[in-house]
C-alpha cells in the first residue's frame, strides 16, 4: 500500500511542506495517499538551486553520472513490486501493465547508465581550402543548463524517466513538474535520487499548483523545456517558452494498417490490435484508434475482433485477471462517452463494448464513423477503436495522414514494396511494421510530427536536446 504523505523533493531533500494534494485511488474513488504541493516560492527556490548546481555538475565526471543512474536500477529492482502497485494505485493501470511500466523505468535508466560515458564529440577536418591549411577543429557536447520537465498522468514511470534518465547522465540539473493525478512514482523516483552524492540543486521533484506552474514554463533561467501531454497545453506552454529550447511530446490519433495479404495471419493480427487499442484503458499517446482493413479480410478480421475486444476482462485493476482499468477520471470518460454518442447519431454503429459506467469505461469497437467527428479526427485517449475498410493500399496511406497527428501508425503486410512506401509517405515520427504503432522500445527515437510535437525522446536522442555543441579551433603553427 501507499504510504500515508510523501514530501516534494526541493534540492535533493525531502520537504514535508503540506498534505495539500489528494491522490485518489483511480478504481475506488477513495483518496489513497496525501503528497505535498510546492508554491511559487518553492520553485523559484528550486530554479536558482538548479543555476547554483549547474558548475557541479559540469565537473560531476561521467563516471559518478553512471555511479547514480546504476543506484537508480538497483534501487528500482529492489522496490519493483513497490513501484508496481503504487502505479496500480495512483493511475488505475492493470498490475501486469504495472509491472511492465516498473521494467521499463529500469530498462530506461540501464540505457542512461550506459549513454553516460559514451557522450562523444568528434574532430572536424577545417582543410577544405588552402586559408585553412594548419587549423584543427574539435568538438564537444555541454550541458545545456536547468531544465524543467512536466510529465503525464497516463505513464508516469517511463516517460518521467525518459527526462530524468537523459538528464543525470548529461550532467544537467532539472525542476521536474509530475503529473497531479499520479505524483507517487516521480516521488518515490526522488526518494532514491536523494540518497546518491548528486551536487546539491541536481534535482528537484514538485508536485504544483497551476499558478506556481507557470514558472516551469516562463522563467528564462531554464533552459530547455521538456512537456508531455495534451496538445492544446503543449502547443500553449511554447508561445510562452519564450527563448528555451521546447521538446513536445503530445497526442495522436494512431492508425494500422492491415494489408489484404494478412489473410493467414488474422490470430496475431487481432491479439495485437486489441492490445494496441485497449490495453490501460485507451489511455496512451500511441494507442490504436483507426484500424483500416483490407477488404479482402475485412469480414474475417472484424468477426475475430469484435470476440476478442468482447473477451477482455474489466474490473479491478489490482486484480491480474484484469486487462481493462479505470480511466483517469470520470470527466474524461464522459467526455469520450460523449464523441461516441455523437458519432452515433452521424451514423457509427457500435458493435463491442459500449458501456460507460463512473470511470470504467468498457473496450469498444466501432464502424461506419464520420471523419468529421470529435471520434475521428481528435485523440480519443481511451478504450476506443473504429474499423474502416479500403480496396487500395495508397489510399489508405492518404487516409492516416488526413489527420492532425503524426506519431507513430502501424502496418501489417508481407509486402516490403508496401512496407517502404508506407515508411516513405506516412506522415508520422515512427511507423512500426507488422505491428500496432503502441510498440516502443526505450533506446529508439520516440517522437512525432504535425501536433503531436517536436523533438524525439528515446535517451541518446535526449541528450543530444539537453547538451550543446562547444567548438574548438585550434592553429597548428602560429
Amino acid at each position: 500500500m501507499l504510504q500515508k504523505t510523501y514530501p516534494y523533493y526541493l534540492a535533493n531533500q525531502a520537504v514535508a511542506a503540506n498534505t495539500d494534494l489528494e491522490v485518489t485511488d483511480k478504481f475506488s474513488g477513495e483518496v489513497a495517499t496525501r503528497v505535498a504541493m510546492a508554491d511559487a516560492a518553492a520553485i523559484d527556490k528550486a530554479i536558482g538551486y538548479a543555476v547554483d548546481a549547474l558548475p557541479a555538475l559540469r565537473a560531476f565526471p561521467p563516471f559518478k553520472r553512471q555511479a547514480v543512474l546504476e543506484h537508480c536500477v538497483k534501487r528500482f529492482r529492489e522496490r519493483y513490486d513497490e513501484l508496481a502497485l503504487a502505479l496500480c494505485i495512483e493511475a488505475g493501470k492493470p498490475i501486469n501493465d504495472s509491472k511492465g511500466e516498473v521494467t521499463r523505468l529500469i530498462d530506461t535508466f540501464k540505457v542512461a547508465a550506459e549513454e553516460s560515458v559514451r557522450i562523444d564529440g568528434e574532430i572536424v577536418n577545417l582543410e577544405i581550402s588552402p586559408r585553412a591549411k594548419g587549423y584543427h577543429a574539435y568538438v564537444k557536447r555541454v550541458p545545456i543548463g536547468p531544465c524543467s520537465f512536466i510529465s503525464p498522468f497516463n505513464f508516469p514511470l517511463n516517460l518521467t524517466a525518459h527526462k530524468v534518465a537523459p538528464a543525470l547522465a548529461a550532467g544537467v540539473p532539472f525542476v521536474l513538474k509530475p503529473a497531479s493525478r499520479t505524483p507517487v512514482g516521480a516521488l518515490i523516483m526522488g526518494e532514491i535520487l536523494a540518497e546518491t552524492d548528486l551536487p546539491k540543486g541536481a534535482f528537484s521533484i514538485l508536485p504544483a499548483h497551476r499558478d506556481g506552474a507557470d514558472l516551469f514554463t516562463t522563467d528564462e533561467r531554464f533552459k530547455l523545456l521538456s512537456f508531455t501531454g495534451s496538445p492544446a497545453v503543449g502547443w500553449e506552454l511554447k508561445k510562452k517558452a519564450g527563448k528555451k529550447k521546447v521538446i513536445l511530446e503530445l497526442g495522436g490519433n494512431a492508425a494500422a494498417i492491415v494489408d489484404g495479404d494478412q489473410g493467414g495471419k488474422l490470430d496475431y493480427v487481432v491479439d495485437r490490435l486489441a492490445f494496441g487499442a485497449f490495453y490501460q484503458s485507451g489511455q496512451s499517446c500511441i494507442g490504436v484508434q483507426r484500424i483500416l482493413v483490407h477488404a479482402k479480410v475485412y469480414d474475417a478480421l472484424r468477426e475475430k475482433l469484435i470476440a476478442k475486444t468482447k473477451s477482455l476482462v474489466m474490473g479491478d485493476p489490482k486484480d491480474e485477471k484484469t486487462f481493462v482499468g479505470p480511466m483517469i477520471s470520470e470527466s474524461e470518460a464522459r467526455r469520450l462517452a460523449g464523441w461516441m454518442e455523437s458519432a452515433e447519431q452521424a451514423g457509427a454503429a457500435i458493435v463491442a463494448g459500449g458501456k460507460v459506467e463512473g470511470a470504467m469505461f468498457e473496450a469498444t469497437l466501432l464502424e461506419g464513423v464520420k471523419r468529421d467527428t470529435d471520434l475521428y479526427r481528435k485523440e480519443a485517449f481511451g478504450p476506443v477503436a473504429m474499423l474502416e475498410r479500403f480496396d487500395d493500399f495508397d489510399a489508405a496511406l492518404t487516409t492516416v495522414n488526413d489527420s492532425d497527428f503524426g506519431l507513430q501508425a502501424g502496418v501489417f503486410t508481407d509486402s516490403l514494396a508496401h512496407a517502404h512506401r508506407a515508411w516513405d509517405l506516412l506522415e508520422v515520427g515512427g511507423v512500426v511494421i507488422n505491428d500496432v504503432p503502441s510498440f516502443r522500445v526505450d533506446n529508439m527515437p520516440y517522437g512525432g510530427v504535425k501536433d503531436s510535437g517536436l523533438g524525439r525522446e528515446g535517451v541518446r536522442y535526449a541528450i543530444e536536446d539537453m547538451t550543446e555543441l562547444r567548438l574548438m579551433v585550434m592553429r597548428e603553427t602560429w
